[in-house]
């Protein structure tokens, strides 16, 4: 089956979810990426979401954290203080799942502005829950579309920290758990490096060259010593993606590109 580099990224991604774990998703492709680990690969992946929902299993993709549908299909639904103070805090997310409007090389996350704060060129969503998320979850896993504007050698605003400066800047910040363990995209998977945790490109995806991912990347992207080839999307990956898209635009009244 032919797919798009939009498709292989989700797919990519939804690999990385290990079955049992708890994740505390994002809306917009975490959300994506995380249900579709959960109708394939992943079965018993519980999904928490931050306004409350605890082993959350939607048939469409969820609008925002305040879709009925989370809490329409979830074991159970707790007060959101709950879900950050009792679950996050207190260690029990195997995983947070988090989308970013730009990410640098230490995997710190900007969801905040583009430009200065004060007057910016684009203000964006904002934090939501993702800063105690990236800061507290024992491992986080990002996903977003690769480009020199979204990949940056210097984010306008730290909305959530990774590994901050690098080396062994998140223990000196406190910060409890591995942080940003992966980063994919439409082109790669990037991963920390052990000493600098400077994210560095671990797998391209099939019919990626290195050229492309230096290109999209605001940095000097370096390549591991030896970088794989990521598996391209199975048929029942792909059926269940596009099933799922499929059903979330018809739900929400959407073209089905735009689900």
């Amino acid at each position: 089956m032919t797919y798009t580099t939009n498709e292989m990224m989700t797919v990519a991604a939804a690999r990385r979810l290990k079955n049992g774990s708890v994740c505390f998703v994002g809306i917009g492709l975490p959300s994506k990426a995380a249900n579709l680990a959960r109708l394939t690969s992943s079965p018993d992946v519980v999904l928490i979401y931050e306004s409350g929902p605890i082993g959350a299993k939607p048939s469409v993709l969820p609008l925002s954290i305040g879709d009925g549908e989370l809490a329409e299909t979830a074991d159970t639904v707790v007060p959101t203080g709950e879900i950050f103070r009792y679950w996050l805090q207190g260690g029990r997310i195997d995983v947070g799942f988090l989308g970013a409007a730009q990410v640098d090389r230490f995997g710190n996350i900007n969801t905040t502005v583009v430009g200065d704060y004060f007057s910016p060129k684009v203000r964006l969503p904002g934090a939501g829950g993702a800063p105690e998320i990236a800061g507290s979850a024992k491992s986080v896993l990002i996903i977003l579309k690769q480009s020199a504007r979204s990949f940056v050698d210097k984010l306008d605003f730290i909305t959530s920290v990774g590994h901050g400066e690098g080396g062994d800047s998140r223990k000196r910040l406190g910060l409890p758990g591995a942080g940003p363990v992966g980063i994919i995209t439409d082109l790669c998977i990037m991963e920390p490096e052990e000493s600098t945790h400077e994210f560095v490109v671990t797998a391209l995806h099939p019919g990626v060259t290195r050229e492309q991912v230096v290109a999209a990347t605001g940095w000097a992207i370096r390549f591991a010593d030896d970088v794989a080839t990521s598996a391209e999307p199975s048929e029942v990956e792909l059926t269940a993606l596009r099933d799922l898209e499929a059903r979330t635009a018809s739900a929400h009244g959407q073209a089905p590109g735009e689900a």
